[in-house]
C-alpha cells in the first residue's frame, strides 16, 4: 500500500483499501491469539474491541458506552454481535459479514443482565459447542460479573483485555491505511483551529470551527469527547476542554482534537501564540519541541518505550524544566482506541516496558507547564508515529508555530 493518505472515498481509478480483507484479517488474528493463549471464547464489551472484531459503528449515548454493544467470538467461528434493539434493523441490513445478531435489553439492572446471560449468551455459547472452558472478558461491571459467575459456573473467566491489546498492538496494512487517513483529517481539523485563533475569540469558538471541518471530512468523532482548546492560564495547569474564556494578546493556545475515521484514530496537537510571545513562553516551547525531536529519533526498532521516555525527560533538564512535566504519560499507542498501551513515559514505574516493533503506532505528546505566567506557559506538541523496519513515519503534518522557538 502507498505511504500517504489517499482520500475518504471509494473510487474506481486507483486501488485504495479492501475493507473485507480488513475485517477478516482482524478476526483471523484474534482467533490465532486465542488459540495460542488457550482461550475458548471472548466476550467483549469495550467499544474498541467490539469495533475491531465486528466493525460495528453504533450510536453513542454519553457515559453509556460499556452497555451499548458486546461481541462473542470463539476460536473458529464468526463473531456474534449483541446490541440494543434500536440498532438491529439497520445492522442486519448493512453488515452482511455478521451472521448472528442478538438484541439485548438495557443492562443496568441485575435481573436484566441475568436474563441476557441466561437466555442469550449461554445458548449462543452452547450453539458454538462451548459448555465449559476459558471465557475471556474485558470491561466487566458488577452486574455482568455476578451473572457470569452464577449462570456460567463451568466457564473460567480470564483476562481477555490484555489478549486484545496484544492482538491490536501491531497494525496490519489495512489498519495503517485507516490511521493515515484519520491523521490527514486530524491535521485539517487542527489547521482550521489554528487559523481561527485571534484576540477576542473564545476557546469554544475555535473548537466549533474545528469540529465543523471534522464532520466535513466524514470523521466519526474527535479523539476527545470534549475538544481540547485551552488558552493562556488555562494551560497552566491544563484545563482539558474548551470553555468560554476569551483569548487575549500574549496567550499561549493549545489545540488537541484529533479525528476518528473508519474506526481508527489520528492524533495531533499544536501549541501556538495569540499575538506576540514572551521569552519565557519561547523557552518552554523550545524545550518541548526539542524533547519531541529527540524522542522521535528513538521511535524505531532497537529501542523500548522506556528509552524513548528517558530521552524526552532528559532534554528538559537542559532548560531547567525537568520538574514541570505534566503528570501523565508522554505517549500512547492508538488504533481503534484513541489511547491504549503500550505507553511512553507512564509515571508509574511498574508500567510495561516493551521493545518497539514495526507496525506499532503511537501518539507522542510531551507536555511541560509552568504556573503563574501571564498568558500561560503550558506547551504540548503531538505527532502520530508509525514504527517501520527502517525507523519511523510521522503520519501527522500540521503546521508549527515557529515564532515560539528561541532564536
Amino acid at each position: 500500500m502507498v505511504n500517504f493518505a489517499r482520500g475518504q472515498f471509494m473510487v474506481d481509478y486507483e486501488q485504495r483499501v479492501d475493507l473485507n480483507a480488513l475485517r477478516s484479517k482482524r478476526v483471523d488474528k484474534a482467533q490465532l491469539f486465542m488459540k495460542e493463549a488457550g482461550v475458548d471464547a471472548l466476550f467483549m464489551t469495550k467499544v474498541e474491541n467490539v469495533r475491531y472484531l465486528t466493525s460495528l459503528r453504533a450510536s453513542f449515548l454519553a457515559h453509556r458506552e460499556g452497555v451499548r454493544a458486546m461481541t462473542l467470538i470463539t476460536q473458529d467461528e464468526k463473531p456474534h454481535l449483541f446490541t440494543n434493539g434500536g440498532e438491529i434493523p439497520r445492522i442486519t441490513r448493512d453488515m452482511p459479514w455478521i451472521d448472528h445478531f442478538h438484541s439485548m435489553p438495557k443492562l443496568e439492572e441485575q435481573q436484566l443482565m441475568d436474563k441476557m446471560v441466561r437466555e442469550i449468551l449461554k445458548p449462543a455459547l452452547e450453539d458454538l459447542g462451548i459448555k465449559s472452558g476459558k471465557l475471556g472478558v474485558d470491561l466487566v461491571g458488577f452486574h455482568l460479573l455476578s451473572s457470569l459467575q452464577r449462570i456460567l459456573p463451568e466457564m473460567e473467566l480470564v483476562d481477555g483485555d490484555t489478549l486484545m491489546h496484544k492482538v491490536r498492538r501491531i497494525k496490519i496494512d489495512e489498519e495503517i491505511y485507516m490511521i493515515r487517513e484519520a491523521s490527514a483529517i486530524a491535521d485539517a481539523v487542527c489547521e482550521e483551529a489554528m487559523e481561527s485563533v485571534k484576540p477576542g475569540v473564545r476557546e469554544c469558538d475555535v473548537a466549533a470551527d474545528a469540529m465543523k471541518v471534522l464532520h466535513h471530512y466524514g470523521a466519526e468523532m474527535a479523539h476527545l469527547v470534549s475538544p481540547f482548546v485551552a488558552s493562556g492560564e488555562h494551560m497552566s495547569p491544563p484545563a482539558r476542554f474548551a470553555t468560554d474564556k476569551i483569548m487575549r494578546n500574549g496567550d499561549i493556545v493549545f489545540i488537541d482534537i484529533g479525528a476518528q475515521w473508519n474506526g481508527y484514530f489520528g492524533d495531533v496537537a499544536r501549541t501556538m501564540i495569540c499575538g506576540k510571545p514572551s521569552d519565557f513562553q519561547k523557552k518552554v516551547y523550545t524545550a518541548v519541541a526539542e524533547a519531541l525531536e529527540k524522542g522521535l529519533e528513538r521511535m524505531r526498532p532497537g529501542y523500548t518505550n522506556q528509552e524513548v521516555a528517558e530521552e524526552i525527560w532528559g532534554t528538559a533538564k537542559k532548560y531547567g524544566l525537568e520538574d514541570n512535566w505534566f503528570s501523565l504519560s508522554i505517549g500512547h499507542a492508538l488504533g481503534t482506541s484513541p489511547n491504549e498501551p503500550p505507553y511512553i513515559g507512564e509515571p508509574d514505574p511498574d508500567s510495561e516496558v516493551v521493545p518497539l516493533e514495526p507496525g506499532m503506532v503511537f501518539a507522542v505528546e510531551p507536555l511541560i507547564w509552568v504556573p503563574d505566567i501571564v498568558g500561560g506557559a503550558g506547551v504540548r506538541i503531538e505527532e502520530t508515529v508509525l514504527i517501520t523496519e527502517e525507523g519511523n513515519n510521522i503520519l501527522t503534518r500540521c503546521s508549527m508555530d515557529d515564532s515560539l522557538l528561541l532564536a
